[in-house]
This record gives C-alpha cells, sequence and structure tokens, in this order.
C-alpha cells in the first residue's frame, strides 16, 4: 500500500498494488498500470524519480504461496499476473520440484504483461508448464510463439491441458473472471481449501443496510455454529456467534450470513468497509494503515474481543 500526496496541502491518495518481484529483505517491486485518468499510477510515472521517498505499509494479505508437494496452478487474467508472478519467482528461487503451471489469459500481445519475464522463469523449473490465451489477438500476434490459443482462460482450457485437479489453484484477476473460474474448479471437485484467489475490485459497492438488499435475507451461516462472542448485525436485525476456526474476519463472518456489506482492500486500507461499532471492541489483524474514526470499525481486519453490535 502506497500513500501518494500528488499536492503537498491535498487529500492523501491511496493504492493497493501487489508485490510482482521476488522474495527480498532489501526492497519491494510493484508494478503499476497507468490507466488515462488513473491519478495513482499517472503520479507515480510522471512526478516520481528515483531517490524520492514515499510513505509505505509493510505487505498485507492472505494470498501468499502454500507449502507442501501438491502440483501449483497459478491462473491470471490482465493485470492479475502480478501477485501470482511474485510466486512465479519464489518457486524459481528455490528451484521447486513441484509441478508448476503458468495459465494466463491477455487480450493480445500489446497487453500481455510480463511475457518474457514469466517465460524465463518457468523455464528454469522442472516441471514447469505454460499456456497463453489471447482474447482478441492482434493481425501481428503469431500464435505458437505469442500465445498458444485464441479465447479466453476458462474451465474447460483446464480440462482440455489436463491440469491436475489435486493442485493448489491461486486465481488473479477481475471479479467474472474469479467468479466463473472459482464455481467451475468447485464443480470440478476442487476442494475450497485448495483455492487461493485475490480480486483486484470489491465489485458493486453495497450500502449497509440502506441501498441494495442480497440475493437471500440475513441467515445465519451455514454449518456448525460458532461458539464464540454474540456478534449482533443492528440493521439486519441478526445476532450470531463468531467462528474462531472459520472466519479470519467480521467481514467474512457478515458475508457468510448475507449481511450487505461494502468493501475493497480488504486489509484495513481503504476504509470502505468502516461501519458503527454500537457496543463491544474488536481486535485488529493486520493493524489499519490509519486508524477508524471514533465510535466506528473496520470489519474487513476486525475480530469480536466479546459480544458486540455492528451498525450493518
Amino acid at each position: 500500500m502506497l500513500r501518494l500526496r500528488p499536492t503537498p496541502n491535498g487529500p492523501p491518495l491511496f493504492r493497493s498494488y501487489s508485490l510482482s518481484g521476488p522474495l527480498s529483505d532489501e526492497q519491494y517491486r510493484v508494478s503499476v498500470k497507468v490507466e488515462p485518468n488513473g491519478a495513482g499510477g499517472t503520479y507515480l510515472s510522471s512526478a516520481i524519480r528515483a531517490g524520492d521517498v514515499l510513505d509505505v505499509s509493510e505487505p498485507r494479505g492472505s494470498f501468499v504461496l502454500q507449502s507442501g508437494d501438491a502440483p501449483v496452478v497459478l491462473l491470471s487474467a490482465g493485470i492479475g499476473a502480478t501477485p501470482v508472478l511474485a510466486m512465479l519467482h519464489v518457486l524459481a528461487a528455490a528451484a521447486s520440484p513441484r509441478e508448476v503451471w503458468w495459465l494466463h489469459g491477455a487480450r493480445n500481445r500489446k497487453s500481455h504483461s510480463f511475457a518474457a519475464e514469466s517465460r524465463r522463469l518457468l523455464g528454469t523449473l522442472a516441471r514447469g508448464r505454460g499456456h497463453i490465451r489471447y482474447s482478441r489477438p492482434d493481425a501481428e500476434d503469431r500464435e505458437g510463439q505469442d500465445y498458444d490459443a485464441a479465447g479466453h482462460l476458462e474451465l474447460k482450457v483446464l480440462d482440455e491441458l489436463r491440469v491436475p485437479r489435486e493442485g493448489d489453484f491461486y486465481l488473479s484477476g477481475p471479479s467474472s473472471f474469479l467468479s466463473e473460474l472459482t464455481a467451475g474448479l468447485t464443480a470440478w471437485g476442487v476442494p475450497s481449501d485448495r483455492i487461493h484467489s485475490e480480486i483486484f475490485s470489491g465489485g458493486p459497492s453495497l450500502m449497509p443496510g440502506v441501498v441494495a438488499a442480497p440475493v437471500r435475507p440475513p441467515h445465519p451461516p451455514a454449518g456448525t455454529p460458532g461458539t464464540g462472542p454474540l456478534v449482533s448485525f443492528a440493521r439486519s436485525g441478526i445476532a450470531v456467534r463468531w467462528r474462531p476456526s472459520v472466519d479470519q474476519s467480521l467481514l467474512e463472518l457478515a458475508e457468510a450470513c448475507d449481511v450487505p456489506v461494502r468493501w475493497s482492500c480488504r486489509s484495513g486500507v481503504c476504509h470502505n468497509c468502516e461501519s458503527g461499532l454500537i457496543s463491544g471492541s474488536v481486535a485488529y489483524e493486520p493493524d489499519p494503515l490509519d486508524s477508524p474514526a471514533e465510535g466506528n470499525v473496520l470489519i474487513c481486519c476486525s475480530r469480536p474481543q466479546g459480544d458486540i453490535v455492528i451498525d450493518i
């Protein structure tokens, strides 16, 4: 996470970027896509120079490579290649004997990020395999050299390639890409604990308890009831017990109950999930970059410390 100040007296910009390089105790590498009207990317590319000092938070989040011997399947689309590229760096640096699949979808060669870098890293792995799909290849794009086939990266491609179903799957890209592949992998028989994902936006925002309503009314989460503190969602009219072994945050519990929430970063940075804390207290993990207003709580990175009531 970067805190940028394009104008000295203006409000700061907060931008979250995934690490894209190898492990290092000396530096972080992030890769920034510059959009035509993107304030953060434009500022970084046009105003920042070597030697400038930026406000940077420590890396946070749970989208990390898991240990083990199972095949690793890295699935990405567009700029979603960034975090899985960091995983590929780790695997290559360790000369991993694991079966590693690099599957990426792009529009064409011009929008194909990290093509040479990913190809080089994959080539260092004894059991590395790659497959690239272009959804709209240009006339000069060469099938069999720049990309392997035209079309989108979807479940039938994995089936045709005989990607091992017993692998650990890491998905990164647009929300539609993630939802479709996650549903497909689940139907394919891949256990949920082997499907890991990172989304690049929170999707359509929901105004808690005011504007939008979930498809289902709020309800207790599926499965065994929790045994922890009582968490009451005041506006939604539901109270459930915290599930210490299941939920990583109050946001995850709210989602399991179909309580309408809004979020974006899920790591205590953007404050989109900030909600009123009517009573009780919480513990943060990780600590938010900036504390919420007094009487509020960031539900994306907090857990209850006793019975609580939240204004959603």
